[in-house]
């Protein structure tokens, strides 16, 4: 008798995990797949898509169960899953993480917000959602994201066996970083309990409706006119605030020096200034504040600061927009103009 609960046509129960390069993404699936593969004796295959293999790119992991008479011959991206991982929940800016979920699906999601909030944000139309402070966790635990993850994805797959997947955390560290092993532990159990769950039930329309795939933005029809770079660099239409890791600078203007160490390594021209004059009349720059639709968490800033006017903030929604201090100039590659 199968212990998968659900199969598509070709019988696999399929899991696709939506992240950005430095979360984990990558590693929890092949984790995933040999916890149910060694652990359960499933058949199941793992590979994962990412573009330039950067920090703060998107990631996705593709996870595929079946039987054990059953053999994988599809290795295409998984498109209509069963379940959906969201590690960071601001990649909606730039992914349709839901993109082919079923009626009867469950997202989870890396979040502190609450169930509606979220559901509006992903543009969530039905299923069940799943919520869990992984990187709450993993700052506490001093460990990563993806082992919180991984402990909710157990929860929501209950037909997997979670002491088979601590198993796979102890095989994984304790060679080379016996030190991690008990917090990781610490870090995947307080994932599987801690998670909360919400179901939104779709229509009776909606459980007919057939899978369409997301057609990109420009095409032969609808691409811009050839030579024109519509974001080349910082360009106003850039957007670099998906790719923070949940946390970012927070400047407090009473005690930074405007000694410009923040701008000096800042790798997208985050930092807005203004000629003013110092107690002496002479004329100097002054930071006005961090223009965070370009900033990537990166942290270089708070690293480089010689006072403590920038510090490392857990990002909230609505923060940066409250805060976004605007460039006066869209910045283009070598300048601005």
């Amino acid at each position: 008798m199968s212990i998968l609960p659900k199969k598509n046509e070709l019988g696999f129960f399929e899991i696709r995990l939506e992240s950005i390069g430095g979360l984990g993404a990558n590693l929890a699936g092949k984790m995933l797949t040999e916890a149910g593969v060694l652990g359960l004796g499933l058949n199941g295959s793992n590979f994962s898509s990412y573009g330039s293999e950067k920090k703060g790119s998107p990631v996705k992991s593709f996870i595929r169960f079946c039987d054990p008479d059953v053999e994988i011959r599809a290795h295409s991206p998984i498109e209509e899953p069963h379940v959906i991982g969201v590690f960071h929940e601001a990649l909606y800016k730039m992914v349709d993480v839901v993109s082919g979920l079923a009626p009867d699906g469950i997202v989870l999601v890396n979040s502190t917000r609450e169930f509606d909030e979220i559901k509006r944000d992903l543009r969530l139309e039905y299923g069940t959602l799943a919520v869990v402070d992984a990187l709450g966790i993993a700052v506490e635990e001093k460990t990563k994201v993806n082992t919180a993850m991984l402990g909710a994805l157990f929860r929501v797959c209950d037909f997997l066996d979670a002491e088979a997947m601590k198993q796979v955390i102890r095989k994984t560290f304790e060679k080379k970083y016996p030190h991690l092993v008990e917090s990781n532990i610490r870090t995947f159990e307080r994932g599987y309990h801690e998670v909360r769950f919400k179901t939104y039930e779709a229509p009776e329309s909606a459980r007919g409706k057939t899978f369409s795939r997301p057609e990109p933005l420009l095409g032969y029809e609808t691409q811009e006119i050839g030579g024109i770079i519509s974001a080349n660099a910082n360009s106003i239409l850039k957007d670099l605030s998906g790719s923070r890791q949940g946390f970012l600078p927070k400047w407090e203007e009473e005690k930074c020096i405007h000694c410009v160490a923040c701008d000096t390594v800042c790798p997208d021209f985050c930092f807005v200034w203004e000629e003013g004059e110092d107690k002496k009349g002479r004329k100097q720059m002054f930071l006005r504040g961090i223009d965070y639709q370009y900033c990537k968490g990166c942290l270089k800033c708070v690293e480089a600061c010689p006072t403590s006017a920038l510090t490392a903030e857990r990002e909230q929604i609505g923060f940066a927009e409250q805060h976004r201090v605007k460039q006066k100039f869209p910045f283009v590659a070598g300048g601005i103009y």
